[in-house]
């Protein structure tokens, strides 16, 4: 049986160029291909999670223009609730400009949040009865941080458990931190957090313990093409990552955290999720885009049948 869950973030519009190779400071660099679309981590991990089987409510800020209008487009689309969808009549949509290396499927993100680091209590609060019935919340750090920490208030109250995927990175209070239930950053979030540079078992261990210390109760840490590390309930693992040829890494995070939700949701053990999540964002970097590259949940299970 699923359960309903929740991404409160960021939307965007994605701006991606794509070159040879990605432009050092002061330089300009011809490129190869210019898209527009949508993304964000919000919605991003919005998108990866509906499309992966949850049942998933998205909560976001867009303003009235033409950019807010390519979110409702998607959602639309792909048939993704969209009554969290918050509308803004004085602050524009968020955008990004996106550079990706066409040789080695790295990127250089430059983000604009706009109406979606503007959103106000009130605002949250209209939209009380959307968390009732909500299993796990899932947040980021594209949205103003007093937002967040307002509608994790409001989920604790209604039991929900709060996954924090710390990204961008930017330090915030251990309060807030003691909140979480579980926590993903990757290598260079989880240095940032702890102070500690995760390169095998050893380092995982001492950045979990870390984390621990600050209340977080739950640990996955994603480490690109070296899998993830999971701790959860005393035990801890290293999963490993699925060899593929990618192409565009640049929602891979946003993926695995989309799928780790839709696992969860479905009662998958941590351990479980994180194996179900680096399905989710293997496929993902075999495609062009964020949102767009998103699995569906057959393409989920073939790969996973396929890839035993």
């Amino acid at each position: 049986m699923r359960e309903k869950v929740m991404v409160f973030g960021s939307f965007v519009v994605d701006l991606m160029s794509r070159a040879d190779r990605l432009p050092r400071p002061g330089e300009t660099v011809r490129g190869n291909e210019f898209n527009i679309g949508p993304g964000g981590k919000g919605f991003n991990q919005a998108v990866a999670s509906h499309k992966s089987g949850a049942d998933i409510v998205t909560v976001t800020k867009i303003g009235n223009d033409t950019f807010g209008k390519i979110a409702f487009d998607i959602a639309n689309e792909i048939g993704m609730n969209s009554k969290g969808f918050i509308i803004s009549e004085e602050d524009s949509t968020g955008s990004a400009l996106i550079c990706v290396d066409e040789l080695t499927a790295e990127n250089q993100i430059l983000i604009v949040p706009g109406a979606c680091n503007t959103i106000k209590k009130e605002e949250i609060d209209s939209l009380d009865e959307l968390l009732d019935d909500i299993s796990y919340l899932l947040i980021q750090y594209e949205v103003n941080q007093d937002a967040n920490e307002y509608i994790i208030k409001k989920a604790i109250e209604k039991g929900v458990k709060i996954i924090l995927n710390p990204a961008p990175y930017q330090k915030v209070n251990d309060e807030f931190l003691s909140d979480i239930n579980i926590i993903t950053p990757n290598e260079t979030e989880v240095e940032g957090l702890t102070d500690v540079k995760v390169v095998d078992l050893e380092t995982a261990r001492h950045a979990k313990d870390v984390l621990l210390s600050k209340g977080i109760e739950n640990v996955v840490i994603t480490l690109g093409a070296n899998g993830s590390y999971v701790y959860s309930n005393g035990e801890d693992s290293l999963i490993p990552s699925y060899k593929i040829n990618a192409i565009d890494t640049t929602g891979a995070g946003d993926a695995f955290n989309g799928g780790l939700l839709t696992a969860l949701s479905e009662g998958k053990s941590l351990f479980d999720a994180a194996k179900f999540a680096t399905a989710v964002s293997a496929l993902s970097v075999q495609k062009k885009g964020t949102a767009i590259s998103m699995p569906t949940r057959k393409e989920i299970d073939l790969f996973i049948e396929k890839n035993k």
